[in-house]
């Protein structure tokens, strides 16, 4: 799950609250339940809820279409590009030092091949197109392969490669050495739309609530009904967590500089009717 849910547990209280979050893979809504807070986990796909489930009772991690194709992808960059192959690129994610890494990436890793091999796989119509919905196709930004390697490159220096966990997943397929399986059973798990869950919540339910990207792919439609279901169960100076693929707009990229998994262009936390009247929200900047 690439979500840094360190940005979560930022801004929340230091435990207590009541959060809703989608499931996804667990491991959001494992972190949420761990700092102490009354974590509701929702999937509208039960293939995921149960997969979700599972991890969070300590299962294995268990490869997907999206994890196939970063793997395939590996593999192929291991194969031309010597500074891509374990024992080099292992010694590149073991360092602590930003600068240096910044230093490397430029240096060794993200050279002209690696350019050409991003932009085959990632341009319009190449493997990426074909295992995206079509709803949710438009969302990528134009160029991705610039897009994704630019991500790279900032996280990269921002954030030390050796604590990175999302940084080993996504460039070795690999956990973070020492990383513990996830075991949090007690989280409530829903079978449910987010927005018929939200819906379906007593008023005010939620001091939080983390959705990850459902707003990338669908419509204006489901966007209003969300915004209003939102402002329905979460209370009023409560919380919100949105992260988007786009690209980020003039007010830029807000928590993603931040966001240490790398992929997201726009993470936004907002406290809902933060003004003395309660009707205006503020943006939380990081």
């Amino acid at each position: 799950m690439y979500e840094d849910y360190g940005i979560e547990l930022r801004v929340l209280p230091g435990s207590g609250a009541r959060v809703l979050c989608i499931a996804s893979a667990g491991d959001t809504a494992a972190a949420l339940r761990q700092a102490g807070h009354d974590v509701t986990a929702v999937d509208v796909n039960p293939v995921q809820l149960a997969y979700a489930r599972d991890r969070l009772a300590g299962g294995a991690i268990t490869e997907g279409s999206a994890e196939t194709l970063m793997r395939l992808g590996r593999g192929t960059a291991g194969a031309l590009l010597p500074a891509w192959r374990g024992p080099a690129l292992r010694a590149f994610l073991a360092l602590d030092n930003p600068a240096e890494q910044a230093r490397h990436w430029r240096t060794a890793l993200d050279g002209p091949g690696l350019a050409r091999l991003t932009r085959l796989a990632l341009r319009p119509g190449g493997a990426l197109a074909v295992a995206l919905r079509p709803s949710f196709a438009h969302v990528v930004p134009a160029r991705f392969d610039e897009v994704l390697r630019r991500r790279l490159g900032r996280t990269v220096a921002g954030h030390p490669n050796a604590r990175n966990p999302w940084m080993w997943r996504l460039l070795a397929g690999s956990e973070l050495p020492g990383t513990r399986p996830l075991f949090t059973p007690d989280v409530r798990l829903v079978h449910a739309d987010v927005v018929d869950a939200l819906e379906q919540a007593p008023r005010g339910a939620y001091d939080a609530v983390t959705l990850s990207n459902v707003l990338d792919g669908p419509g204006p439609a489901f966007a209003a009904r969300l915004r209003a279901a939102v402002r329905r169960a979460v209370r009023p100076g409560g919380i919100v967590v949105l992260r988007s693929f786009r690209e980020p707009t003039a007010t830029g990229p807000g928590w993603a500089a931040r966001d240490r998994s790398a992929l997201w262009g726009v993470v936004r936390v907002v406290r809902l009717g933060a003004d003395p009247t309660g009707t205006q929200d503020r943006r939380i900047d990081p």
